[in-house]
């Protein structure tokens, strides 16, 4: 009797394939956050497992405990933290994650072009003393890229401490090579969750997108800003992105430091000395309130969106959205459009058209269905990257997380919530800014675009 080597071979590949749907089906049930990218998942799965299944061994984690326990939770010490009495309720919300409180004492000053992100950089560079950590997803090997790094290099050659760390994918042709000479002058390198290293499952779906330069441990620049020409540069640029980004000084910056020292510890083993904080009265300068909020799998639940979706239904009069990438889950749609209908002024600013097609088709049915519902959309003619939120009059978003679901279950974000009126001023200025060079109003779609956008919205949690 011969054994027919085909047959076996394709039942034992229709077993295997079954089973491994199986578990791969149960993962989905346990680990997605929202149904949508539940359902998303499983159709993707079944009804395409050839493809489902490897994008979902490389991009489907969200939190898993397998990775995500191999890096501490971060933990952020309290600084001078507004009573819980005159605290803002999306501060007392923040608190039960752990998050400390909003700190009084800071000064926040706005970079509202390309220019001033890398002048102030430039500055934070060149005039620190013994330390320059930065972390980024993107330093590009262009021109500004190179600049950069070749002051940086200088530093390092003169002793100051530097500290680079890059995420794996972000900045991925950013090659130990390419900074051969910071390394040589004493400069530190690290990548952020490498890709190709075992175990790979989900590490592609765990980013890191914060954006933190800190000097001396005493000065912060921050924001959506990377470093490469496209956002930042010395000169006027006719392709470069519309972004915002900050400068901070005073109790916050503490953690801002604190979440960089958890990010290094997690890439390459190594902490990095943490001064004592400084509590003494005369240490306090500035009028700012702001509260430094990290999200990502370092930590507990989703406290940016979560907050987010406080601030929607609290909102009295207005809530205005500057981002890139419009993709919000159903949740956080839904109370928007609900804000809308009781009057709430609400805006989203969008580019006309982004870096990314998946998202512009995506964003399409919720921006004409938000319309309906009385919300207002900005389409601002080139491309905004930057990450705003405003709340009334009393709050006011920053930082490096999009409006979408990646940003704000996956990926390891920042933001900066402000709530002093000055500083919250500040930036609705900026914000009505865009809106002023912007166009309003979404046009009308045939059945055949809407088809797509139904598809793309259907497809966008795998992003």
């Amino acid at each position: 009797m011969f054994l027919n080597w085909d047959l076996l071979i394709g039942h034992l590949s229709v077993v295997t394939g079954f089973i491994l749907a199986v578990i791969l089906v149960m993962s989905v049930l346990r680990r997605q956050r929202t149904s949508s990218a539940a359902f998303a998942w499983l159709i993707a799965i079944l009804f395409v497992p050839y493809l489902g299944v490897p994008l979902y061994l490389i991009f489907g984690g969200r939190k898993l405990k397998r990775d995500a326990h191999t890096k501490k939770a971060i933990h952020l010490v309290d600084q001078e933290t507004v009573s819980a009495q005159d605290a803002d309720p999306i501060d007392c919300l923040l608190r039960g994650y752990g998050i400390p409180g909003a700190t009084g004492g800071n000064k926040i000053r706005l970079c509202h072009t390309g220019i001033d992100v890398y002048n102030e950089l430039v500055q934070l560079i060149e005039n620190a003393e013994y330390q320059i950590l930065i972390t980024t997803f993107i330093l590009s090997r262009d021109q500004v890229g190179r600049d950069i790094v070749k002051r940086l290099s200088r530093k390092g050659a003169q002793g100051v401490t530097v500290c680079l760390l890059l995420d794996d994918i972000g900045s991925m042709f950013t090659t130990r090579k390419f900074l051969g000479k910071f390394l040589d002058n004493g400069g530190k390198v690290a990548y952020f969750m490498p890709l190709f290293r075992f175990p790979f499952h989900g590490k592609a779906n765990l980013r890191n997108h914060r954006k933190i330069a800190i000097a001396d441990q005493k000065v912060v620049l921050a924001g959506g800003t990377n470093i490469a020409n496209e956002y930042i540069g010395p000169h006027p640029c006719k392709d470069r992105w519309t972004d915002l980004s900050f400068v901070l000084t005073g109790p916050a910056v503490r953690h801002y430091l604190e979440v960089f020292q958890s990010d290094w510890l997690f890439a390459c083993g190594e902490n990095v000395n943490i001064i004592p904080p400084n509590l003494n009265a005369s240490a306090v300068t500035g009028r700012g309130v702001v509260q430094v909020i990290p999200s990502g799998p370092d930590v507990p639940g989703d406290p940016i969106y979560d907050a987010l979706l406080t601030a929607v239904f609290a909102a009295k009069k207005r809530f205005w959205i500057v981002t890139p990438y419009y993709v919000p889950d159903e949740a956080l749609a839904k109370a928007l459009r609900l804000a809308a209908l009781r009057g709430v002024d609400v805006r989203v600013v969008v580019p006309s058209r982004s870096n990314h097609l998946l998202p512009d088709l995506a964003r399409g049915t919720h921006l004409r269905e938000l319309e309906k519902c009385g919300g207002r959309i900005i389409k601002y003619p080139n491309m905004v990257h930057a990450k705003v939120i405003l709340v009334d009059e009393s709050q006011a978003v920053v930082g490096s997380a999009n409006m979408d679901m990646r940003s704000l279950f996956l990926n390891y974000e920042i933001v900066m919530l402000a709530y002093s009126k000055p500083d919250v001023a500040a930036v609705y200025k900026w914000v009505q800014d865009l809106i002023d060079q912007g166009s309003e109003g979404m046009p009308p779609v045939g059945i055949a675009r809407d088809t797509v956008e139904g598809v793309a919205r259907l497809v966008a949690p795998l992003l």
